[in-house]
């Protein structure tokens, strides 16, 4: 019997620090992850202010603009090459937290504080969706802006002239148009992360 109790903290220890190492480790991939959405929402503007900085240029030699512009418009490539990783992470490997969660959430005996603890659970799991959610939406915005970023980038690639820049004005135009949805699904994605920061973090506030 002694050694049946014995054994049986020990599981409850060994699965207790599992679960902290498991909450401390997505409360990281939920830091870095705001970093990440961040340094890539500054880049979408570093990119969209190269390209209307180009289009108003209306004197001088407008190579030096237009190859700022494709710089610019490499990194916000990377960039979105890293949101739709970050997706691909919070839809798989990041919920396996989740699953050990519940399991425990499952071992409360005591009725009122199991549904206390479901209730939390269930409380930052949204959070979790809400981000994951709004992180698609995000990459899946980048893609007709990216493909504007390309078109102008191709168009202008032998013929950086001021009739070149102007023909591609309307397209600049559109690119304009879905940056604001990329900016808003960011903002958005990166509202929830500052949420689940709070509600991961360890420190009593």
């Amino acid at each position: 019997m002694k050694k049946q109790i014995l054994l049986t903290i020990g599981l409850t220890g060994l699965l207790a620090t599992a679960t902290r190492a498991d909450q401390e480790q997505l409360a990281k991939s939920i830091r870095d992850a705001h970093v990440e959405t961040s340094r890539t929402f500054q880049q979408l503007r570093a990119t969209l202010s190269s390209l209307n900085e180009l289009t108003k240029q209306s004197k001088g030699d407008l190579r030096p603009a237009y190859n700022a512009f494709c710089s610019e418009a490499a990194k916000t490539g990377d960039a979105a090459s890293l949101t739709a990783k970050r997706v691909q992470w919070m839809g798989g490997e990041g919920r396996k937290y989740f699953s050990e969660w519940q399991n425990t959430v499952n071992t409360i005996a005591n009725e009122s504080l199991r549904k206390k603890a479901q209730k939390r659970l269930t409380s930052v799991q949204k959070s979790y969706d809400d981000v994951e959610n709004s992180l698609k939406v995000a990459s899946d915005k980048f893609k007709p802006y990216l493909s504007d970023l390309n078109d102008i980038k191709t168009a202008l690639a032998t013929d950086v002239t001021a009739g070149g820049v102007k023909a591609v004005r309307s397209t600049v135009s559109t690119a304009n148009w879905d940056y604001k949805f990329v900016e808003r699904a960011i903002n958005s994605a990166m509202k929830e992360m500052g949420k689940m920061e709070k509600a991961l973090t360890s420190q009593a506030t």
